[in-house]
């Protein structure tokens, strides 16, 4: 596993984060995840709230990819892993009142992404190298 830079999870707080799956036919689906954050230096979590798209492929196969960029500095990062997911144990229930707090709706689940490969996301030369694995 890979370790999560303060740079990455000041990041990761700051900026809408997108989450990119695909489905059982390897067709994409990307979407923002308002409730994503640093779960610990290896891992991000997120709450599900509709089981829609990304829910069903994280189901199928558990790949996830989280995007997130600040525009202004034209800097950001692409986190890959594996997706597990928690509702009836304490990251649930943390999950739920993480929520609660913010006044967002319950979570179906919390999904924490182990990260294990990051992309930098920069504009110039140094676009798409991989910075750990």
């Amino acid at each position: 596993m890979v370790k999560l830079t303060p740079e990455m999870q000041q990041m990761i707080g700051d900026q809408l984060n997108y989450l990119a799956t695909a489905d059982e036919n390897g067709n994409p689906a990307v979407g923002p995840k308002g409730t994503m954050r640093v779960f610990d230096d290896e891992h991000l979590i997120y709450n599900e709230e509709t089981g829609h798209h990304a829910w069903h492929n994280l189901q199928t196969n558990h790949k996830a990819a989280v995007a997130t960029v600040d525009h202004k500095q034209m800097k950001g990062f692409r986190f890959e892993g594996q997706a597990e997911f928690h509702d009836d144990d304490q990251i649930f229930a943390d999950a739920q009142a993480f929520a609660k707090a913010r006044h967002l709706p319950p979570a179906i689940a919390a999904v924490v992404i182990r990260v294990d490969r990051i992309v930098r996301l920069d504009a110039g030369p140094h676009a798409g190298e991989v910075i750990a694995e």
